[in-house]
């Protein structure tokens, strides 16, 4: 089975996402562009300080946003910060903000014509957003993207998407959501 939408490609690996040569990788960032816990300081000490001083430039970001600055010294040319929500009990807007983020890191790909994104497992981390939940509203608002592209007969630039997550039990999790998802069609 082909985890294909028109010429987008989704595939899940096991991996440290700073590692990669995506044109873009997110960063599960916080308000304050702030990058000092969790993943968002190991793209700061692989990437260099200068993508925390982009950072500063850009200053507050509303949670479920995107924005933009380069990969620094790492292979990806970008990091696209998204801040998904902190997680309390799931009743408080958060599966929203978590897919407003998710859509809007694609939408700045796509405005700066990018070909490859890395998704990791967004706002699960330190942010505490329970792996089952969040690995949901991340694929399936993902594939929604590009479904939705597709109908519209709008093209993308991004021809590959990788979901990149660091451990074996949240591959398998994020590995199954993508099946159930193109089980659909």
């Amino acid at each position: 089975m082909s985890n294909k939408i028109a010429n987008t490609e989704f595939e899940v690996i096991q991996g440290d996402i700073t590692l990669l040569e995506t044109d873009a990788i997110v960063n599960p960032a916080n308000t304050f562009l702030l990058h000092t816990g969790g993943l968002a300081a190991a793209i700061v000490k692989r990437g260099g300080m200068i993508i925390q001083q982009e950072s500063k430039k850009i200053g507050n970001v509303q949670t479920g946003s995107a924005v933009i600055t380069t990969g620094g010294n790492m292979k990806t040319k970008h990091v696209i910060h998204a801040v998904g929500p902190r997680y309390k009990d799931g009743k408080s807007g958060e599966p929203e903000k978590l897919a407003s983020a998710v859509s809007n890191a694609l939408k700045v790909a796509e405005v700066k014509k990018l070909k490859s994104i890395a998704i990791p497992a967004i706002s699960s981390g330190i942010f505490g957003y329970p792996i089952e939940e969040s690995s949901k509203i991340i694929v399936d608002t993902t594939i929604e993207h590009f479904n939705a592209k597709k109908k519209a007969k709008e093209e993308t630039t991004i021809e590959k998407v990788v979901f990149c997550l660091l451990d074996k039990n949240t591959t398998e999790i994020f590995k199954k959501e993508l099946d159930r998802n193109f089980k659909k069609k």
